[in-house]
C-alpha cells in the first residue's frame, strides 16, 4: 500500500561520500531520530561537506520508519536512540545506508528495508499452510450409503469381486495396488454310492447318495406335503442311510446291498420306476417338488456328539412321541419324548377300528383255551387290564387272560396301527379302537406337516422331534 504523505527525495552524491564505516551502535535494522545540523555536529564528522549528505540520509531514514511504522506507531528505539531524547549532547546517529560500504560485507536488512515485512509476511503464510498441509487427504474414500454403516459381506474364498476405482485429487499419487491373495483350492469330495436291493425285481441297484433320498421320500412321505416337511423327511432319511455306511452296518440285506426298499430299513422307489410312472403319468410336477426338497437339503445330515444319529420316523402320532428305551429298550439321549398336537388336526386316520373274534385273538396273542377259561372263570372273552403307560400316553403293560405283554407286543401281534388303543366287547367279537400310527419313536411325519403349515423350517421341525441335535455334511462324515 502506497502512503501519499510520504516523499522519498534521493541526492546524488560521490562515490567517495558512502565509504564510511557505520558507528559501533549501529545495528542491522536499527533505525535512529533524525540529525540536528549544529556545528558540534560538524566538528565531529571532520569535513563541512558531508553535512548536507547527512541530512539527506537521516530524511531517507525517517521515510523508511515512516513506511515500517505508519501514523500513530512509535519506531523502536535503542538505546542510544533512547539517551538522545533526554536532551544529550550527543548528536544523533545517521540512519543506515540504503548501499553497503565499499569492502564491507552486507548486512540483513541494511540495504533492503522491506526484507523484514516480507519475512513477516512469509511465516504468516507458513503458519497458515501448515494445518491445512496436515489435514490435506492422502485419498479420496468412496461415500457411505444412506443409512449408516453397514458390515462388509464376508467374500467367497475362491474368487473376489475387484475393488471399485477411487478418484483421486490432482498432485495426490495413487496409492500403490496390493496384490490379492491365491485362491484356495478346496478339494471336491465324492458322493458316496448307495446299494439298494429291490424286492420287486430281486436285484441290487447301485446310485449315488441323494438319488437314493428322491426315492426314499417319494416312498416314505405324500408329495401333498408342505415343502419344509419334505424338506425335514430328505435330512432324515439320509441321516439314517449315513449312519449305516459310516458303520458298515448291512444287517437285514442280503449280500452286496447296503439296505433294502422295504419299511425293515426305508421304503424306496426305483430311479426307473419313478420314471416310468411318475414322470409319464400326471405326477410330473410332484416328482420335481420332491427333488427340489433333496436338493434343497443336499449333503445335510443330523449328528448327536458329532456322529450320525439313529433317525427314525413315524407316520402319525397320538399326540406324543415316544422315549425309545419304551419301544426298543435303549435309552437314547435324543429320542425323547415330546408333544405333537397337529397329527389330530390333520392325520385322516388318526383313528381306526377293527374287530377281531374271540379265536383270532387267542391265536394271535398264543393263549391257549384252557388258560384263559381258568384266568376268566369260565367266561367268554379273556380278562384285558391296562397295567401301566409310557410318558408318550401310550400302553407299556397290559394283561390279557392272565398273561402279560408290553405295549409294542401286544401292538405287533394283534396287528394294530398304534400302541395306544381302547376296546369294547361284541359279543364273541372284540372291537379295537387305535390312535395315531407308528412306533411313535422320533419325528412324526403328520407332525411335521402341521409345523410346516405353522411356518416353521425344516430344521425347526427336526429340533423339535429330535432333542439336541446338530447339523453336519455327510460328505465329510462318509469320507
Amino acid at each position: 500500500m502506497k502512503d501519499s504523505q510520504v516523499r522519498i527525495r534521493i541526492p546524488i552524491h560521490h562515490a567517495s561520500e558512502h565509504h564510511r564505516t557505520l558507528p559501533a551502535e549501529e545495528s542491522p535494522g536499527h533505525i535512529a531520530a533524525p540529525p540536528q545540523t549544529s556545528k558540534l555536529a560538524q566538528q565531529r564528522s571532520g569535513t563541512r561537506g558531508t553535512l548536507p549528505a547527512e541530512a539527506g540520509h537521516a530524511r531517507r531514514a525517517t521515510a523508511v520508519a515512516t513506511a515500517l511504522h505508519p501514523a500513530g506507531a512509535s519506531p523502536p528505539t535503542s538505546g542510544a536512540a533512547a539517551r538522545g531524547t533526554r536532551g544529550t549532547s550527543l548528536p544523533p546517529v545517521p540512519g543506515p545506508y540504503l548501499r553497503p560500504a565499499a569492502g564491507r560485507a552486507p548486512r540483513w536488512g541494511s540495504h533492503r528495508p522491506w526484507l523484514p515485512a516480507a519475512a513477516v509476511a512469509g511465516l504468516l503464510a507458513l503458519a497458515l499452510a501448515v494445518p491445512a498441509l496436515i489435514a490435506w487427504p492422502r485419498h479420496t474414500a468412496q461415500p457411505l450409503p444412506p443409512g449408516g454403516r453397514k458390515a462388509a459381506p464376508e467374500m467367497p474364498v475362491a474368487a473376489a469381486k475387484p475393488e471399485a476405482p477411487v478418484t483421486r485429487l490432482p498432485g495426490v499419487p495413487p496409492i500403490p495396488a496390493v496384490p490379492a491373495a491365491p485362491a484356495r483350492s478346496v478339494p471336491a469330495v465324492a458322493e458316496p454310492d448307495v446299494r439298494v436291493y429291490v424286492t420287486s425285481t430281486g436285484r441290487t441297484e447301485t446310485l449315488p447318495l441323494e438319488e437314493y433320498i428322491v426315492g426314499v421320500v417319494a416312498a416314505e412321505m405324500p408329495p401333498s406335503f408342505e415343502g419344509e416337511a419334505l424338506k425335514a423327511q430328505a435330512i432324515a432319511a439320509r441321516t439314517f442311510i449315513a449312519r449305516r455306511l459310516l458303520a458298515d452296518d448291512t444287517s437285514g440285506s442280503p449280500a452286496g446291498a447296503d439296505v433294502t426298499d422295504t419299511v425293515k430299513h426305508q421304503a424306496y422307489i426305483s430311479k426307473a420306476k419313478l420314471t416310468r410312472e411318475w414322470g409319464h403319468s400326471g405326477k410330473a410336477a410332484e416328482l420335481a417338488k420332491i427333488r427340489q426338497a433333496v436338493r434343497d437339503t443336499k449333503d445335510t445330515i443330523m449328528v448327536y456328539e458329532g456322529k450320525p444319529i439313529t433317525a427314525s420316523f413315524f407316520s402319525t402320532s397320538n399326540g406324543y412321541t415316544e422315549n425309545s428305551e419304551d419301544v426298543w429298550a435303549k435309552a437314547v439321549p435324543y429320542l425323547r419324548s415330546v408333544s405333537s398336537p397337529w397329527d389330530k388336526q390333520l392325520a385322516p386316520r388318526y383313528t381306526e377300528t377293527i374287530t377281531l373274534s374271540r379265536q383270532s385273538m387267542f391265536d394271535r396273542l398264543g393263549l391257549r383255551r384252557a388258560a384263559i377259561a381258568a384266568s376268566t372263570g369260565g367266561g367268554n372273552m379273556p380278562e384285558i387290564r391296562v397295567l401301566s403307560k409310557t410318558e408318550g400316553h401310550r400302553i407299556k403293560k397290559i394283561e390279557v387272560g392272565g398273561t402279560v405283554f408290553t405295549g409294542p407286543e401286544i401292538r405287533n401281534k394283534l396287528g394294530l396301527r398304534s400302541a395306544e388303543f381302547t376296546w369294547r366287547t361284541e359279543g364273541d367279537k372284540i372291537a379295537i379302537t387305535t390312535y395315531g400310527y407308528g412306533h411313535g419313536v422320533g419325528m412324526s411325519q403328520w407332525g411335521a406337516n402341521g409345523m410346516a403349515k405353522e411356518g416353521h423350517t425344516a430344521t425347526q421341525i427336526l429340533l423339535h422331534y429330535y432333542t439336541g441335535i446338530s447339523f453336519a455334511q455327510a460328505s465329510r462324515i462318509l469320507s
